[in-house]
């Protein structure tokens, strides 16, 4: 059983999400979205959850872009997000089918009993 986090390294709810997996002896690849990330690795997060849920509307990141007095398609939207990270809910965990935004102890306890 794999799990991927996508996160920064800054964020403390990221550090958490991978102690979290490696306390329970399970395999975690990070991602960080400072790095190189594809636009097609975070689309199966907005295709589920829709672009707005990625979002952290109470970041100050988020507050100094701007972003909620613009009209921007959702395409752009996700390539401002890419650009700055920090705008973002973190963690972003994908296990198989199984996906979560933001800390979500009790949706992973779940995904980790059944599998």
């Amino acid at each position: 059983m794999s799990f991927q986090i996508f996160g920064t390294n800054k964020s403390n709810d990221s550090k958490k999400a991978q102690r979290f997996f490696k306390e329970r002896r399970l395999e975690v690849q990070f991602f960080d979205l400072s790095g190189k990330i594809s636009v097609g690795q975070l689309k199966t997060f907005v295709q589920r959850f829709g672009i707005d849920a990625l979002i952290d509307k109470e970041s100050k990141a988020y507050e100094k872009s701007g972003l909620e007095h613009m009209r921007i398609n959702d395409d752009d939207l996700l390539e401002k997000l890419l650009k700055n990270p920090k705008m973002m809910k973190q963690p972003l965990l994908k296990s198989g089918n199984d996906l979560s935004i933001g800390w979500d102890e009790k949706k992973w306890r779940a995904i980790t009993d059944a599998k």
